[in-house]
């Protein structure tokens, strides 16, 4: 079986609140991983229709601030697929809804795998590359996954 990178997509709004952040109104970078984490696990359900579970998380980047009141985007595809692993792909924006105004605030690539009903890992679908802008992502997230096999083996 075979699934594109659409077929995994999915996408959270969130509102942030004072419970969030800290004093000075800063959300905290924990509550963004919190919504990074549940996105990405969304996307790796919805691909491999089984359980899956986070193994890793890597290139997290905090770019911008994120305030308490501004709404969180939190989009989510996967990038690349092995046997019973996927790479997933988060982006995150801000909005501040007074100002009109939206930045991109984040981004990480999330490892999940695919476990079956005794808990042990299990085969996902294959990825159909459907344009280059899927094929890039591919690539790039092979390199990532090899790199990280190799780091585990240290």
């Amino acid at each position: 079986m075979e699934k594109t990178p659409d077929e995994s997509k999915a996408e959270v709004i969130i509102r942030m609140f004072p419970s969030d952040a800290n004093p000075a109104g800063n959300v905290f970078g924990g509550a963004i991983l919190k919504h990074i984490d549940m996105v990405a696990g969304i996307v790796a359900q919805r691909f491999s229709q089984t359980n899956a579970v986070t193994v890793s998380m890597d290139k997290i980047s905090f770019l911008k601030p994120v305030f308490v009141g501004n709404v969180l985007f939190v989009k989510a595809q996967v990038n690349y697929v092995q046997k019973s692993s996927m790479e997933i792909e988060v982006n995150v924006e801000a909005e501040d809804i007074a100002k009109g105004t939206r930045v991109h605030t984040g981004n990480a690539y999330v490892t999940f795998v695919a476990l079956d009903d005794n808990g042990k890992p299990t085969a996902v679908p294959s990825l159909r590359i459907e344009n280059p802008e899927d094929q890039k992502r591919f690539d790039e997230g092979k390199i990532r996954m090899e790199r990280r096999l190799k780091e585990r083996e240290k």
